[in-house]
């Protein structure tokens, strides 16, 4: 149970970037409603790794979250932003999600 709220703080963590990003390219109200979202996301985030680690090593579920974190955003910003894909770039993506696999496999 604590991996699956693990793995959805990861989610949150890229739903408060995501807003941090969209904030940045928003002008007045609009950019108010895209940081009540980051503000929302990054508390039901750190709600969730706060409960995760109750019974996963901090370490292993530090790293695990913001892993999600990391792919998540780098695929939104591909997505949503138009940042580039370029073959290192994904190269690397790739064996952090790797990483985050082994980290799981690894840890009783």
């Amino acid at each position: 149970m604590n991996w699956l709220l693990l793995v959805i703080a990861g989610l949150f963590e890229v739903g408060f970037a995501t807003c941090l990003g969209k904030a940045r390219e928003a002008t007045g109200a609009a950019s108010a409603w895209w940081m009540t979202g980051f503000f929302a996301c990054l508390a039901i985030s750190m709600f969730l790794l706060y409960r995760a680690v109750q019974t996963l090593p901090i370490g292993t579920a530090y790293a695990v979250w913001t892993g999600i974190g990391a792919v998540g955003t780098t695929v939104v910003g591909i997505l949503l932003f138009k940042e580039p894909t370029e073959f290192w770039r994904l190269f690397f993506l790739f064996t952090l999600i790797a990483s985050i696999v082994g980290l799981k496999v690894v840890t009783h």
